[in-house]
């Protein structure tokens, strides 16, 4: 039979650490015993003793905080063990800077849809690919491409190239 002085499980650091967690461990606070791949992560990268010394360290209502960066770096060099979230955020500043250029490009479409440049797209002469074909819109004037988003785009007012290129080699 269990004995009746025995009231919490221990946290998941102690747990993890073969060791009795006591009412004041400082690890309990922040690693319950329900997430134990939390704790496992941040001792495997940056040592529960360090990880002890820093809570000690840190102001109480800080701690969670504190906890939460670790645990979130922890993971992050569990996954990628050079760059950490660093790489993550290298990925998304990249992302952003390419939808950037690309809601660019969109808005410099819709400028020239608005003032009438470029005649709206016919749905039956797009291609498979959504590309509109290079020759053959019936669109005598040429046409020409847009660099961003590689569409072509029959014009009225120019008599460029379908590689947009002109004669003089401008672009």
């Amino acid at each position: 039979m269990a004995s009746s002085s025995y009231s919490n499980p221990p946290c998941a650091a102690c747990k993890c650490l073969r060791r009795k967690c006591m009412p004041d461990c400082i690890f309990a606070p922040y690693f319950p015993p329900d997430e134990p791949q939390k704790f496992i992560n941040v001792h495997k990268i940056f040592g529960a003793s360090n990880v002890s010394k820093l809570l000690n360290d840190v102001p109480p209502h800080q701690r969670e905080d504190a906890v939460n960066s670790l645990a979130y770096e922890a993971e992050a060099r569990m996954k990628d063990p050079v760059y950490g979230c660093v790489g993550a955020i290298s990925v998304l500043q990249r992302q952003v800077m390419r939808l950037q250029k690309e809601l660019d490009a969109t808005n410099a479409d819709i400028i020239r849809y608005a003032y009438n440049e470029i005649p709206p797209p016919q749905p039956k002469a797009a291609s498979q690919y959504g590309r509109r074909p290079a020759s053959g819109h019936g669109v005598s004037g040429g046409g020409s491409f847009n660099q961003n988003s590689e569409f072509y785009y029959p014009s009225q007012w120019n008599n460029n190239d379908p590689s947009g290129d002109d004669e003089s080699g401008n672009m």
